[in-house]
């Protein structure tokens, strides 16, 4: 049983050095571009060099988002980037853009790709495609089941990564466009809005059906009772989500991690230990979830009461006089912690001051009644919960200040009378000079061994240390210390090596399409195709098997984003990686850039649509691109008609409130239809986009598509376009 790598996030220098003091294998980590998550603090170049040098030392593997999609000029600069991580000792960079990924494993073979888990690769079909392209890791999906992965790696070489703990998007990652078509923050892009952690109403019928308002926003998932099943798998790596939390926070939960694999690697029982994940909470919780990874019920994957920091009770309000609240306590409250009193409006604040007895503390316990001076005036009873612990974070602070893990190392020594005295450190051997016969008094083997083990303030320790001798010999003591310290400095230059670099030149082989003005149409009910067939489409997409019973020479499938295998990829408009072929590709697949279309090209798919969240003029660039590069054009479909489905969910709104007919009202009362297909949530945008007014068979684009979500749309079709 091979033990698991465990992952950390690292936001920040401070978060990397603590995950490494925690006992992480490895970090992800991303710089100030390309990554997606741009309001996380980052690296900066001069960042990451250090921050390569300081893991690398520890034999900490650091990994690299750039896992945004590239816009046609961006790609230069992100190439800029690439070859700077590559060269630099990154050891490997996580890439969602199908287009990125096969320019670098064309350009770099040497370097390591990982597939982000934006890639949305969820069935053996897509793992089974970029084991074939060269990748070395795929992030799968947050919604694969235990059952599916189990499936997926017995039947596939590739590294599999997946989620242990942390936050969750309810939409399928790299399959949400409510945060851009919203408000023009992609979640693609790195800039999401966190549209999932807003308040809606769930309107059924015309009806407000929902008690509280938070509806989307998950609880954070939480595997660790459950870490023993993923190890017996031979899952590669374990990921801790949380670039956006705090050191404290990640020194938490990696500690509590690396100790629950520790003990199943050694006595096949996983050892949860409850005062860590105590603390854990303290620092940071939304209630847990083992999540769909380990079957959660459908209601018991969201937190509706808030989408922030819960903290943990520590009491209530009794009193509330004079600017002074009274505060009966269930547990501990010290200066300078974080409270939030909930009630119908939240207050929060930092507690500088306070009174027991009358008496101004710094600390009060439990069945204690403390008094603080506040201007604000919850209500008797309201529930008051801690959200930072002073005490903690003092505690988790001092332990960060005084690094103490050791890189334990195996090593052996050889003094043999007429040989070289030889040192062996992990493979790397130094010598000395030639052992001689003692004359007075001998060195024992005990001195020895004493010597070569005092490794002082550097970050090894002996895990083990042989020796072979002769007796009688004499060896100066000077001379063991020299060859020590010249065996560590060559660890420590080992550690630091990178990959080999190795350059080679981009090609691929693709067809050449004749330009052509086509118009195509999505329909999902045979009632709108009834309105539109005698219209001149090229195709008709249908989005249910029941249409092919309609004999119609036009018609194409239009898979889900979700699909357990395919057994066929013929006709067939796929939504997802693991389903291109002879076929053509949905928007879903998130092409920005010339280097996706021709990797789909080159990969027999003869029409692909382009990504919803591409400009006219992106557009534009990324034909020009095309064309000046190849030599060829490319067959593209654009959508410019339709209520643009904004999110795909495991979790059931529906299901959760036992309705139907249901639409989520915001805030600012818009109404997002939900569709139920295929036992996944589809919420749909707001507002119907039209962008018929934009000349896109001008730009060389070859099919222009609409899409009917009800009869009102047929009507808008055949007025303004036939």
């Amino acid at each position: 049983m091979k033990k698991p790598e465990l992952l950390s996030p690292a936001g920040s220098m401070e978060s990397l050095k603590a995950a490494i003091e925690a006992g992480a294998d490895a970090v992800y980590l991303g710089g100030k571009s390309f990554g997606a998550r741009v309001f996380s603090n980052n690296f900066t170049n001069d960042e990451l060099i250090e921050a390569f040098t300081y893991a690398h030392k520890y034999g900490v593997k650091v990994y690299v988002t750039a896992n945004t999609l590239i816009n046609e000029s961006s790609v230069d600069e992100f190439m800029e980037y690439i070859t700077f991580l590559y060269k630099n000792n990154a050891d490997a960079v996580i890439i969602q853009d199908i287009g990125m990924m096969d320019l670098i494993r064309k350009t770099y073979p040497l370097f390591p790709v990982h597939a982000s888990t934006q890639m949305h690769i969820h069935n053996l079909d897509g793992v089974k495609l970029v084991e074939s392209l060269g990748l070395e890791r795929v992030v799968l999906a947050r919604e694969t089941s235990i059952e599916k992965l189990a499936f997926i790696k017995e039947n596939s070489n590739i590294e599999l990564e997946v989620f242990i703990h942390g936050a969750l998007c309810i939409s399928y990652s790299g399959e949400c466009l409510m945060s851009s078509l919203i408000g023009g923050r992609s979640g693609n892009k790195g800039s999401c809005a966190g549209c999932c952690r807003q308040k809606y109403n769930l309107i059924s019928n015309g009806e407000k059906v929902n008690t509280d308002e938070y509806l989307l926003s998950t609880k954070d998932l939480s595997t660790v009772e459950y870490i023993g099943e993923l190890i017996d798998l031979g899952i590669t790596s374990f990921k801790i989500e949380g670039r956006m939390k705090s050191p404290e926070y990640v020194y938490m939960v990696t500690s509590l991690y690396r100790e629950a694999i520790d003990s199943y690697m050694d006595s096949k029982k996983v050892h949860v230990n409850t005062e860590k994940f105590k603390k854990l909470t303290k620092l940071f919780n939304r209630e847990f979830t083992k999540g769909f990874l380990f079957n959660e019920e459908n209601d018991k994957i969201t937190s509706s009461l808030r989408p922030n920091h819960l903290g943990i009770e520590i009491g209530k309000v009794i009193s509330n006089e004079a600017g002074v609240i009274g505060i009966q306590l269930f547990d501990s409250l010290h200066l300078q912690d974080g409270i939030r009193i909930l009630d119908k409006e939240d207050f929060g604040f930092t507690v500088t001051t306070m009174f027991y007895n009358h008496k101004k503390v710094d600390m009060a316990y439990k069945n204690d009644v403390v008094y603080i001076p506040s201007n604000i005036s919850p209500t008797l009873l309201s529930k008051v919960v801690k959200t930072t612990d002073y005490l903690l974070n003092k505690e988790i602070n001092e332990s960060l200040k005084n690094l103490t893990r050791k890189v334990p190392i195996n090593g052996s020594i050889e003094a043999f009378i007429g040989s070289p005295l030889k040192l062996t450190i992990e493979g790397i051997t130094v010598t000395g000079s030639v052992v001689e016969q003692a004359k007075n008094q001998p060195i024992t083997k005990e001195r020895v061994l004493e010597q070569v083990s005092k490794l002082g303030d550097t970050i090894y320790k002996f895990n083990n240390l042989d020796i072979a001798m002769d007796e009688s010999i004499f060896i100066s003591i000077k001379e063991i210390n020299e060859l020590r310290r010249s065996a560590i400095t060559k660890l420590e230059e080992k550690s630091l090596k990178g990959i080999p670099f190795k350059k080679e030149t981009y090609t691929v082989t693709l067809p050449d399409f004749e330009k052509t003005k086509n118009y195509t149409c999505l329909i999902s009910k045979p009632s709108e195709y009834n309105l539109l067939e005698y219209l001149p489409f090229s195709k008709l997409y249908f989005e249910s098997e029941a249409f092919f019973d309609i004999n119609d020479e036009r018609k194409v499938l239009k898979t889900d984003i979700v699909m357990d295998s395919y057994k066929e990829k013929d006709n067939i408009l796929t939504s997802e990686l693991g389903g291109i072929g002879n076929n053509f590709t949905d928007y879903s697949l998130n092409v920005t850039n010339s280097y996706s279309v021709a990797f789909l090209h080159s990969h027999n798919v003869s029409l692909v649509t382009l990504s919803l969240e591409l400009t006219y003029e992106e557009i534009k660039e990324l034909i020009i691109s095309y064309e000046k590069r190849y030599k060829k054009h490319p067959n593209l479909e654009v959508i410019v008609y339709g209520r643009f489905l904004a999110m795909t969910s495991k979790f059931n709104l529906n299901k959760l409130y036992n309705v139907t007919d249901t639409h989520l009202q915001d805030r600012f009362k818009n109404m997002y239809p939900i569709v139920i297909k295929n036992d996944l949530m589809h919420i749909y945008n707001y507002e119907v986009k039209d962008l018929t007014n934009n000349s896109y068979f001008d730009l060389g684009i070859n099919s222009i598509r609409f899409q009917v979500f009800d009869e009102k749309d047929t009507t808008f079709i055949k007025k303004n376009l036939f």
